[in-house]
């Protein structure tokens, strides 16, 4: 909720759209209903978006087409790795497989994952809330996968591609994605597109790393009234609201904030201790 509202409040302020996409591309691990759920509490907090929404379960084939462009390019190799044995070796991929020249008939462990030639990628961005940002060499320059061995397209390339085709200019979303962001932004320029702006909103945490989710146990959303998630979002973004505005219907809450907020006002730093906010 808190880089729904956030990204909200900063598209709006510059009369922009805001686009709901629904990212189940891992289709194994979709819960049937956690669409209507997601859009059901984005309306009860006055999280209202423009245009159609997008599935990402939808666009296979689209991905399919920027696939084969880049085998095309002869940017992709076929990758035999376990991500036992990359963690093995530390976690972040060596490029093991960048030179054997691997395809589908003549792999002997079976379906193989495509990877990502990275050698462009930057290791720095400019980050329009956070200013630059330094990422570790070794990540950003890692060779990720863009099609899984089980066939599923990864949250990479859609991501860049969903964003190409709905033409997105602006992305504000939570720090945990702070990392990926030079590598998409390579993508981009590997498609010939221009990649839009990037900004990181700081992610509520119980404990230091201790991202506030439903993994780490969090009180699930629906549990909490929506004034008070709204007014929790609000004052981790910056944005206290007066003593009158605590319980008001989080829509009214919303349109305070759209008046008073600014981009400003968010703290800078990548975590920010939440205390039960759901």
């Amino acid at each position: 909720m808190l880089a729904a509202v956030g990204s909200y409040l900063f598209t709006k302020r510059q009369a922009g759209k805001w686009l709901l996409r629904i990212e189940d591309i891992d289709t194994p691990r979709v819960r049937s209903g956690a669409d209507s759920a997601i859009m059901a509490a984005l309306e009860q907090h006055g999280l209202l978006w423009d245009d159609a929404v997008m599935y990402q379960s939808t666009r296979t084939e689209r991905y399919r087409e920027i696939f084969s462009q880049l085998q095309r390019q002869r940017l992709l190799y076929g990758c035999q790795c376990s991500r036992k044995q990359i963690n093995a070796d530390g976690g972040v991929y060596p490029g093991t497989c960048a030179n054997l020249n691997l395809l589908q008939t003549n792999s002997h462990t079976g379906p193989l994952s495509w990877r990502l030639r990275t050698a462009k990628v930057a290791s720095q961005f400019e980050d329009i809330l956070l200013g630059l940002q330094r990422i570790a060499p070794a990540l950003a320059h890692e060779d990720y996968i863009v099609l899984r061995r089980d066939g599923l397209f990864s949250y990479q390339l859609a991501v860049v591609v969903d964003d190409w085709d709905q033409g997105i200019t602006e992305v504000i979303r939570g720090a945990d994605l702070l990392s990926m962001t030079p590598r998409q932004q390579h993508l981009f320029t590997l498609l010939g597109a221009q990649a839009p702006v990037y900004g990181h909103l700081p992610l509520a945490v119980t404990a230091p790393g201790q991202k506030l989710s439903k993994q780490n146990h969090a009180t699930a959303l629906n549990n909490w009234p929506a004034s008070y998630t709204m007014a929790s979002a609000l004052a981790i973004l910056g944005l206290p609201l007066p003593a009158e505005l605590r319980h008001a219907p989080a829509p009214e809450q919303l349109a305070y904030a759209l008046l008073h907020w600014q981009p400003a006002d968010i703290p800078a730093t990548l975590e920010v201790l939440a205390t039960n906010f759901g």
